[in-house]
């Protein structure tokens, strides 16, 4: 008795009341032995019950959920209100021809001339070579896409690295016919855009014939065969990109470090005893080591923005519906996409360019404004980022694991407004503790509801520990919590909103630490380890339980030398304005760019 909480309608709650909690998650971190003997008791009916709902109630899941009053009405997918279009920018037809959608792209860049890199001062500091590179070396014949090192530089890596690959599915010989083939084009003179010759790597949970997609399991493809490439791939391909092989990534997308001991955890290029992040680890990590100009991935929560910051490289996660899920395993769900992660933005607004386009069915019930990309060549977008209004929320912004990380992402801030103007505003955002539980419960049921046929009939058991974990405590979710998750999601959304009238782009760290060490331990059976999980997460949220577009891009190092990422959130279908800044953000940062201790020079050798 005396347990049941009322909220007040969103639209009346006292801003000004508003305390920020840190979070402190209650769970065991287990590895070994105790993770396999505490993964035997939590599976015993009734023993498993008693733990699932100790754990919960230790996190206050009950109260938030069970024992609260929410008066605003379910949400099960991100409505969003009418925007603003965007200034200085360009737009794009969905429809249109991937290749045109890549062309118009290229002519909002600012300019560039190649040349000058590849003859350039062989001792000055470090950069990745960009897409425009790649292009400028294949049509000037320096080199061509077949006698490129990337087919040599990976089967370097599986053979130096075999614990620990990058990808889980590589076909040596569609990887060189494809080779061959964009090679013709070049000879021909007829490339199909900026992208032909252009080596990436697909996120295995998205489908890329003929390889199969597994989610990092070992019997996906048994039970789901794969006919045709995902729309994105697609997309992709049509552009003359090359597509090498299936990369790898946390189990089923259910973790936030990468582990996986299916077929070996990928590891931090910067620092081979560190985890990636996740889920898209081997996306991240192949574009950080060099081997690929881009990648795809998916972002149901944070699994592009956690592994990219912690690579030191850029992903965005673009607004929920703007890309076309079909042919990926988490197509069915409220709260993931698939976006580009590459090592410069101009690289990955390239990507995003050419994959963008939201489903027929989605573009009924999301009203999805015309995409656009910001038009660097444009006077008018310096004038629009001086204009810009940044949102922080200092109590959050400041709760990181180690200062090293809210210290130079407020050095950007400062910069950003002595050279540009941008001006930052306080704000608050309330109840974050329940925005993370309404996520929880989102994705968690959303998952469970998506493998509980096949693991009923006897694949659970072949899942990793760590994911079969998190499964139970999915399962304990019941109906009336994912409603009131819902119900959550409208009183969040409109919470944001209403700070987006006053802001127009929400900053903050992308993790709130950098890249953790792996236990040797967690290599054979993996781990579960809710407070890193809790540091990586802690500012991805919103973006996935909302829909919002968000980005990280690189800003510097710790004082171990690790990648530290800064996270842009944007209004809904603004994806425009949130790589603009990032974009000045890089300029920013420029400076302070290093090789990681695994780089494979493609163009030029190592």
């Amino acid at each position: 008795m005396g347990n049941k909480r009322v909220m007040v309608p969103a639209s009346e709650v006292d801003l000004t009341a508003v305390n920020y909690i840190p979070e402190n998650i209650q769970a065991p971190h287990l590895t070994g032995f105790w993770f396999k003997f505490f993964l035997k008791l939590v599976e015993v009916p009734g023993i498993g019950s008693l733990i699932v709902n100790h754990i919960k109630n230790e996190n206050k899941f009950d109260e938030k959920l069970k024992y609260t009053v929410i008066p605003e009405v379910p949400m099960f997918k991100p409505e969003f209100p009418p925007q603003e279009p965007e200034p200085a920018v360009v737009s794009m037809e969905e429809d249109a021809k991937p290749e045109d959608r890549v062309e118009l792209a290229l002519k909002c860049l600012p300019e560039y001339d190649p040349s000058s890199n590849w003859s350039g001062d062989a001792t000055a500091s470090f950069r990745y070579w960009k897409i425009r590179d790649y292009a400028h070396a294949y049509r000037s014949k320096f080199t061509t896409p077949s006698m490129a090192r990337h087919f040599y530089a990976i089967e370097e890596f599986n053979n130096k690295y075999p614990a620990a690959p990058l990808l889980i599915s590589f076909d040596p010989d569609d990887f060189r016919k494809q080779a061959a083939a964009s090679t013709q084009r070049f000879e021909q003179g007829n490339p199909l855009s900026i992208l032909d010759g252009i080596f990436m790597a697909i996120k295995d949970d998205i489908d890329c014939y003929p390889h199969p997609s597994k989610g990092a399991t070992t019997w996906m493809h048994e039970v789901r065969e794969v006919k045709k490439d995902a729309v994105s791939v697609s997309r992709l391909r049509s552009c003359g990109a090359i597509l090498v092989g299936k990369a790898n990534m946390h189990e089923l997308g259910l973790g936030t470090t990468g582990n996986n001991a299916n077929y070996g955890t990928t590891r931090n290029p910067h620092d081979p005893d560190r985890y990636t992040g996740g889920s898209s680890s081997g996306p991240a990590a192949i574009v950080a080591s060099g081997l690929c100009s881009a990648a795809l991935g998916t972002d149901g929560g944070g699994s592009i923005r956690i592994p990219s910051s912690l690579c030191g490289v850029v992903g965005l996660k673009s607004t929920y519906g703007r890309t076309d899920m079909t042919g990926s395993l988490c197509a069915d769900g409220t709260v993931a996409i698939i976006g580009p992660i590459a090592t410069t933005v101009e690289d990955t607004l390239l990507v995003y360019s050419a994959i963008l386009g939201s489903s027929p069915a989605d573009r009924i019930p999301l009203r999805p404004s015309l995409p656009c990309v910001p038009n660097f060549s444009s006077q008018e977008s310096l004038q629009s980022v001086e204009s810009l209004r940044l949102g922080k929320y200092t109590e959050w912004f400041n709760d990181v694991f180690s200062t090293d990380i809210s210290d130079k992402c407020e050095n950007v801030l400062s910069r950003l407004s002595e050279k540009h103007g941008c001006k930052t505003v306080e704000i608050v955002i309330p109840e974050l503790h329940e925005m993370r539980i309404a996520h929880l419960v989102s994705i968690g049921s959303e998952a469970s509801c998506a493998l509980n046929p096949d693991c009923n009939d006897g694949k659970g058991e072949r899942l990793t520990y760590d994911t079969r974990t998190n499964l139970t405590l999915f399962r304990s979710f019941t109906a009336a919590d994912y409603v009131a998750a819902q119900r959550l999601r409208r009183r969040l959304m409109y919470f944001h909103m209403e700070i987006f009238k006053k802001v127009d782009i929400i900053v903050l760290p992308t993790t709130g630490m950098t890249a953790p060490r792996i236990p040797p331990s967690a290599l054979k059976v993996g781990e579960t380890n809710l407070q890193v999980s809790g540091n990586l997460m802690r500012f991805i949220i919103a973006a996935n339980l909302l829909g919002l577009p968000a980005v990280t891009v690189p800003v510097g190092y710790d004082k171990q030398g690790l990648p530290i990422g800064m996270q842009l959130i944007g209004r809904p279908w603004c994806e425009a304005s949130i790589l603009r800044l990032a974009a000045t953000i890089e300029e920013t940062c420029a400076e302070t760019k290093k090789k990681p201790l695994q780089y494979y020079d493609i163009l030029k050798g190592n």
